[in-house]
C-alpha cells in the first residue's frame, strides 16, 4: 500500500493567508493568560485544554485516530521551525494523548510555548482545511468551546 502524505498548502507570494477564527481565539486566550504573569506549565496546561476540545469536537467526525493523524503530520510539518516539537512527535501515539506535547511546552519559556502552539495550531487548521474545506472546518471548530472544558487556570470572579 503507498502511503501518500497529506497535501501541503501552497501560497502564492503576494497572497495574503487568512487566520482561521479558532485559531486568532487561542493565540489570544493564550495571551491574556501570560499576560496576568502565567508561567509555562500554565501555558502549556490551557494550550493542552484547548486541543482536548478540538479533539471532542472534531473526533465524532474523523475519529480519535483521524485527529491523533492530523496532529502527527502538524507536529512533523511544524518541527522545522519549532525544534522542540521533535520530541512531541515521536510520542503521540495514543489517540486523545497530549502529554507530550504539554511536556514540551512546559520546557520553553512563555512566550515561546505560545509561539509553538501557534504554529502548530495552525499547521493543523491548515491540514483539516485542505481535506475537508474551509467553511466545513471553521463550522467544526466553532463547536469548540471558547473557554477550554478542564482549564482552570483562569477563572473570573464578578463582584
Amino acid at each position: 500500500m503507498l502511503f501518500l502524505p497529506f497535501p501541503e498548502q501552497k501560497h502564492k507570494a503576494n497572497q495574503t493567508v487568512v487566520m482561521p477564527n479558532y485559531v486568532q481565539h487561542a493565540r489570544s486566550s493564550l495571551t491574556q493568560l501570560a499576560a496576568t504573569g502565567a508561567d509555562a506549565r500554565r501555558i502549556a496546561d490551557r494550550a493542552v485544554s484547548m486541543w482536548s476540545d478540538v479533539d471532542a469536537a472534531l473526533s465524532p467526525i474523523i475519529g480519535h485516530r483521524g485527529v491523533t493523524a492530523l496532529l502527527r503530520r502538524s507536529l512533523l510539518l511544524t518541527v522545522p521551525t519549532h525544534t522542540a516539537l521533535l520530541t512531541a512527535h515521536a510520542d503521540v501515539d495514543a489517540p486523545s494523548d497530549f502529554g507530550a506535547l504539554r511536556a514540551t511546552l512546559e520546557r520553553q519559556s512563555s512566550e515561546t510555548a505560545i509561539a509553538t502552539n501557534d504554529a502548530l495550531l495552525q499547521k493543523f487548521v491548515d491540514l483539516l482545511t485542505n481535506l475537508i474545506g474551509e467553511s466545513l472546518t471553521e463550522r467544526l471548530l466553532r463547536s469548540v468551546p471558547d473557554t477550554p472544558s478542564s482549564d482552570g487556570a483562569v477563572q473570573e470572579t464578578s463582584s
